[in-house]
């Protein structure tokens, strides 16, 4: 109150300091001609008098330097205020023109735009969160899928999904019409590449399916990837140059190992033979947003292993998605990184929504838990394989969510209130969780009709 009110008194008086000195200026201006008063005493008159104010703005500019300088109550409320201010500008930035206001970031970036598809590549500068670095296949070519078929794991076809993906350039890959592709073994992804699969109704099935293996800068949007299964014990090429032996894979819809700067967005997952997004051995710099997730159990694991250190620096962003009917658990299943769940909509689980080990730093901001009706799975988190007196001491907060049904979240660690717990945790400024709704009610693969809003 005291700051405030000093805040107050000095614009007060600068304004009015302000005012003098244009007045002071008017006056002689309008009466000089006139010659009502010597223009000695009508300067004196009037310098006196801005002295004088002088004398007390900079007394209280003085005085309300030392308070401003003085220590506040709680420092954590400066930094908040200082982040939201910040997040709010480049907010306003990124959106521009094109902004549709529904308070979702990334659709109010490009949605709105009717020609999309002749400006496809403005979805690369609307990521959001730890990913939104990943440029994908902007800086190149075009590249068309024709054949859904013909998928040879070694010597793809050109027109194929495979032999894009492999090519060393960058490429921004679309799809000319709809299409299931059932892949032989693992489609291993070179660096620089998206996958967009709007205008079209693009299915990635019953086979094996996407792996981001040491390589960067991948975005995926707009595909249906779904009933994923086990591949390997074959040869699979990479790169134009290279293919190798490869042992049996987990039958992940995207498998992220060792990978950095990688969006995955507005995609729609479900039945896959392991994880529907996995990160592990290192993988960091991620954004899983928009997506629609449904029919599981292990639905995302993010960090390989308790021992495995180097997970230490993952930073995941988990914001707008959508976990759906016939989910069970590792939404997501947490090691040693840093996540930041954010704005998502959970209306199903049988187990827990939110689970870890190995001290991970959670912060959950924004979200909407709906608890299922068995009294036993009420709870949102999992501390999972270590006891109480372990676990007491990992970061995880609940702010600003939204408990549903009896859901609880078990807090540990640092707390709700100290913030610089959670700065690397921390990745874009969460919106109210009442508006979670509107925000996720287009999660998963869009509709996109060409000269047409999508």
């Amino acid at each position: 109150m005291r700051i405030k009110s000093f805040k107050v008194l000095v614009h007060v008086l600068y304004s009015l300091y302000v005012s003098l000195s244009f007045s002071r200026s008017l006056i002689c201006f309008v009466l000089k001609p006139y010659n009502f008063f010597s223009k000695k005493p009508m300067n004196t008159m009037l310098n006196s008098s801005h002295a004088l104010f002088s004398l007390i703005f900079l007394y209280c500019i003085f005085f309300s330097s030392l308070a401003l300088s003085s220590p506040v109550s709680d420092p954590e409320l400066i930094v908040d205020e200082v982040h939201r201010k910040i997040n709010e500008s480049i907010s306003r930035r990124n959106l521009g023109y094109f902004s549709c206001e529904t308070g979702n970031p990334i659709d109010d970036c490009w949605r709105c735009d009717k020609d999309w598809e002749k400006n496809r590549k403005r979805l690369a500068d609307c990521g959001i969160g730890f990913g939104k670095n990943a440029i994908g296949g902007r800086d190149g070519e075009i590249y068309v899928v024709t054949d859904p078929g013909n998928d040879d794991p070694v010597n793809p076809k050109p027109g194929t999904l495979r032999y894009a993906v492999i090519q060393d350039e960058p490429l921004w890959i679309i799809f000319n019409r709809d299409m299931t592709i059932q892949l032989k073994e693992e489609l291993i992804m070179n660096s620089f590449k998206t996958l967009d699969g709007r205008g079209a109704s693009v299915h990635i099935a019953g086979g094996p399916c996407i792996t981001i293996q040491y390589v960067t800068n991948i975005i995926i949007h707009g595909l249906h990837i779904h009933d994923c299964k086990q591949g390997g014990n074959t040869y699979v090429r990479d790169s134009p140059e290279h293919y190798g032996w490869r042992t049996i894979s987990d039958g992940d819809g995207v498998s992220i190992f060792g990978g950095s700067h990688v969006w995955v967005d507005h995609c729609s997952l479900s039945n896959c033979n392991d994880g529907l997004i996995d990160a592990i051995r290192g993988s960091t710099a991620i954004t899983i947003s928009n997506n629609y997730l449904t029919h599981h159990n292990k639905v995302m694991l993010l960090g390989h292993s308790d021992t495995y250190e180097q997970d230490k620096n993952m930073q995941v962003t988990i914001a707008f998605n959508h976990f759906g009917e016939g989910l069970v658990q590792r939404m997501p299943r947490c090691r040693h990184g840093y996540f930041h769940v954010v704005n998502n909509d959970y209306t199903h689980w049988e187990m827990y929504a939110i689970g870890g080990s190995a001290n991970p730093t959670i912060n959950s901001q924004g979200n909407r838990f709906v608890a299922p009706d068995d009294s036993f799975s009420k709870e949102v988190t999992k501390h999972e394989d270590a006891p109480e007196s372990e676990w007491s001491h990992w970061n995880w907060r609940s702010e600003g969510d939204l408990m549903l049904n009896g859901a609880f979240f078990t807090l540990s660690g640092a707390g709700p209130t100290k913030s610089s717990s959670y700065s690397r945790a921390s990745s874009l400024a969460a919106r109210p969780s009442s508006n979670v709704g509107e925000i996720t009610i287009s999660s998963g693969a869009l509709s996109c009709k060409k000269g047409s809003h999508c």
